[in-house]
């Protein structure tokens, strides 16, 4: 069995911070959208999939330089704030192990965001030699390409897999790999009816997590 984890979010208390700059950097841009309205639209997708939601909405293109502007304005609110592991996790994910599963992170964002985030939050060293971006598959999350690819490199049946995650389109993607989908919607700005809408079974405290794991 495998324990797959979403990082953003589910991890790292990371998606307020993350989605604060973004809707700045929007502004920026001349799209006001409000932090919640950005979680809404864009979270758990890859940044690719943000930039072409953006450029269709804008009708043009982002200018080149947004990204790098976004992930360093982004990193540095990280450190600054400073991010926080989501309360619960650390013991959630001993007890896991403890009882013999395996785990994974899988997550939309960059192997170098994730050694940023899991670094501060103490988690890197944890899931070290597990960890997978949608950088390296073709298709991010609703898609199932990268929750198939964790589950191949950890030589783990789809159908044998857990997928921990806190958005609609992660839970998406683990309904289309045919994987078990649990939806964490402990967070203060966790849109429980849309998780809800996007599939799986839903928890509202990691606390939970080990005892839902082995049902």
């Amino acid at each position: 069995m495998l324990v797959i984890f979403d990082c953003d979010g589910v991890l790292v208390d990371s998606e307020p911070l993350a989605n604060t700059c973004f809707a700045r950097a929007l502004a920026r841009e001349g799209l006001d959208w409000s932090v919640e309205e950005t979680m809404r639209r864009l979270m758990g997708r890859s940044m690719k999939s943000c930039v072409e939601i953006v450029e269709g909405v804008l009708g043009r293109r982002l200018p080149d330089d947004f990204v790098d502007r976004l992930q360093a304005d982004t990193m540095q609110s990280f450190h600054e704030a400073p991010l926080k592991p989501v309360t619960g996790v650390a013991e959630a994910i001993d007890a896991i192990e403890r009882a013999g599963t395996a785990t994974c992170v899988a997550s939309s964002g960059s192997l170098d965001k994730m050694r940023v985030t899991l670094g501060i939050t103490g988690l890197w060293s944890r899931f070290e030699g597990r960890i997978f971006s949608s950088s390296e598959v073709p298709r991010g999350k609703p898609f199932p390409d990268l929750f198939l690819h964790a589950a191949l490199r950890m030589n783990e049946q789809p159908f044998a897999c857990t997928v921990i995650e806190d958005s609609p389109p992660g839970l998406q993607a683990a309904r289309a790999a045919g994987m078990r989908a649990l939806a964490y919607v402990g967070a203060p700005y966790a849109d429980r009816d849309a998780l809800v809408v996007a599939g799986g079974e839903w928890f509202d405290d990691m606390r939970k997590l080990p005892a839902l794991v082995a049902m």
